[in-house]
């Protein structure tokens, strides 16, 4: 089954970091994956950022969602992203076939 997923940026802390002020030092953004049948999981994460290589520096006012969250996405890659992923899967995967916990047999005598 598709898992299709979505990106959000959550939150930004910004920091005065040379001549740039209001440099976005760190993010946190959100990753949800929804099945074909409409269950969903979610992972959320934070992602540090340093404004002093930059090239070119756009100030905070200039920034877009998408710009953010392709520097995010540029780190969440190779391993990060399996993991990612799997968190998300193993969500969707307790909503379809979900553990259940009974009382035991016994617990009545």
């Amino acid at each position: 089954m598709a898992i299709t997923y979505t990106w959000e940026v959550t939150s930004l802390k910004t920091k005065a970091e040379g001549d740039n002020a209001d440099a976005v030092i760190q993010t946190y953004w959100k990753k949800t994956g929804t099945d074909d049948d409409g269950n969903v999981g979610s992972f959320s994460g934070a992602t540090p950022f340093t404004s002093v290589d930059a090239d070119p520096f756009v100030p905070f006012a200039d920034l877009t969602e998408a710009m953010v969250l392709g520097w995010i996405q540029a780190v969440v890659v190779d391993d990060y992203e399996v993991h990612v992923n799997g968190v998300i899967q193993k969500q969707i995967d307790a909503l379809v076939s979900p553990v259940a916990e009974p009382d035991l047999p016994w617990a009545g005598e």
